[in-house]
């Protein structure tokens, strides 16, 4: 048994994809626009109703053969972060997106490690918009919306319900643009 520590140097190399495998077809396309690199600014909305502006970037790439869309997500943006920061806000997590043949729906997890956060959600394409619907971990009904996309921007909202979905109340709304 060697003593040496393994290479990870061919991880990247065997995670990521050039493009969507072809088995997924016409089912890739609802991600395949977001492929790339973008800046955020992003909009929290505090329980007293106050708002807290940050920055931060999102990374998305195909992965896993090109079967599954990956993100990572990162608040504050890498160039304004410390080992310092204060877990309230602080997000350096990533989504994975794979497609569920048999119910012809995108399934999503989310995951912060800063945090200890994970989101399960459900992706379809609504319209013009994508619509990502989960539960939280208190139980109540989670809405993440990628809306208004255009070739080099879009308005990502993340909306929450506690009455069954009666009503929802936007939590945080990104505006991003490509990097």
């Amino acid at each position: 048994m060697s003593s040496s520590i393994p290479s990870t140097l061919n991880f990247i190399d065997v995670l990521y994809s050039n493009s969507p495998h072809p088995d997924l077809g016409d089912a890739s396309r609802l991600y395949s626009w977001l492929i790339g690199d973008w800046d955020a600014q992003l909009f929290e909305r505090n329980d007293d109703g106050s708002k807290i502006e940050r920055t931060c970037e999102w990374h998305f790439a195909w992965v896993l053969e090109g079967r599954a869309v990956q993100d990572v997500f990162i608040v504050p943006r890498r160039d304004t972060r410390s080992l310092e920061l204060a877990k309230e806000g602080n997000r350096y997590g990533t989504t994975l997106r794979i497609y569920d043949h048999a119910q012809k729906v995108w399934r999503i997890t989310w995951t912060n490690p800063v945090s200890g956060k994970e989101n399960r959600l459900i992706a379809r394409k609504v319209g013009d918009d994508i619509v990502q619907e989960g539960k939280d971990d208190d139980g109540s009904l989670i809405r993440w919306s990628f809306r208004n996309i255009q070739e080099n921007s879009f308005h990502w909202i993340g909306e929450k319900s506690t009455d069954q979905g009666s009503t929802w109340n936007v939590i945080v709304e990104l505006f991003c643009k490509r990097m």
